[in-house]
């Protein structure tokens, strides 16, 4: 295990590549060589991005059986090929796998830690397939290096209380794999998809795929929203993002390395194969303004925010709807909120 720091600080990678669909040793070819070099420039934590193992978003278009076929068990032979790549670089590895516990498929992100345990998140909101499950709880641990981590993936970051609870759970560092940019937003100022030929003529152009993967359906639209999530629960997060051909779509890359004050330490200026590696001041921890506003909170007032309003739906039904969302969401008839369900689900 890395020997610990002179100082008060924890030096972490995120990692961005193109994952291979369905080759899962390839994958893990490049998570070994991309793991080794942030390892030799002094990482203790490498973070890769959502599914990277497998491939993501050609997962939609496969079968039940298929991706029962390709699902492994977290104690199986691809995430114990991780912990021993993590035990032999001295690191600490975080990787994307769809899980099979025999009934349900899962998205699921394995840290792998250097001394053998390996902790692993089920995505709480997943949209992917009618086949793959959302998972049901929090997943916060501790670590030897004496930071205490969570791990939320992609859309479980975009839903403020899931961080605030990773947060009050005591996480100081959220890791925050993804698959994003270049989406097919429905909403109307959403992200949008990346034409291909970007992406296939990078080598001959790579001005207008830079300028594509900055703009509003890439960096741009992470910057919406993303820092908030460090600076308002007062936490470090690792961004690790799927870039280039990711079935039918182009992801932008953009992996970042935010402070609890919601400032960039660290970002990947290219839209290409990325390791990008910074050190963490852990002293800003303490007097982090979001978490001053932590011991602020008023619980009492907010019973709200775990009260059903009528309205809610799965994570495929609000990911992929059209129906407009309501004006308020407070709703009186129940009769009113069954029918924007069915609604929703008759577009499915």
């Amino acid at each position: 295990m890395s020997a610990p720091n002179t100082v008060n600080n924890f030096r972490a990678a995120v990692v961005q590549f193109e994952a291979v669909p369905n080759n899962i040793d390839a994958n893990l070819d490049t998570v070994r060589r991309l793991a080794t070099e942030a390892a030799a420039d002094g990482a203790q934590l490498v973070v890769f991005p959502e599914m990277c193992l497998l491939g993501y978003w050609h997962l939609t278009r496969q079968s039940p059986r298929r991706l029962h076929e390709l699902a492994q068990p977290r104690d199986g032979k691809l995430i114990r090929a991780v912990s021993w790549i993590a035990a032999e670089l001295e690191v600490g590895i975080g990787v994307g796998f769809l899980e099979s516990d025999r009934e349900d498929l899962f998205n699921a992100y394995a840290v792998c830690l250097p001394n053998g345990v390996v902790h692993v998140h089920r995505k709480l909101h997943a949209f992917e397939h009618d086949a793959i499950s959302s998972g049901n709880t929090f997943t916060v641990f501790d670590t030897p290096w004496g930071v205490r981590m969570g791990i939320l993936i992609c859309w479980d970051n975009n839903l403020v209380e899931n961080v605030r609870a990773v947060a009050l759970l005591g996480a100081t560092l959220l890791i925050a794999p993804h698959q994003t940019g270049g989406t097919d937003s429905r909403s109307p100022h959403g992200m949008r998809t990346l034409p291909t030929a970007l992406w296939y003529n990078r080598k001959e152009d790579p001005a207008a795929l830079e300028a594509a993967t900055s703009g509003e359906s890439g960096r741009g639209w992470l910057m919406r929203w993303l820092p908030s999530r460090a600076h308002d629960n007062g936490l470090f997060v690792l961004f690790s993002n799927g870039i280039g051909r990711d079935d039918n779509e182009i992801r932008t890359g953009n992996s970042m390395i935010i402070d609890p004050y919601g400032r960039i330490v660290a970002e990947t200026p290219v839209p290409d194969v990325a390791v990008v590696v910074a050190d963490l001041d852990l002293d800003l921890l303490p007097l982090a303004t979001g978490r001053r506003w932590l011991l602020g909170r008023r619980p009492e007032l907010y019973a709200l925010l775990t009260q059903p309003s009528g309205l809610e739906r799965n994570a495929r039904m609000a990911r992929h709807s059209e129906t407009p969302v309501p004006m308020s969401f407070r709703v009186t008839d129940p009769n009113a909120a069954r029918q924007l369900t069915r609604a929703s689900a008759d577009e499915r």
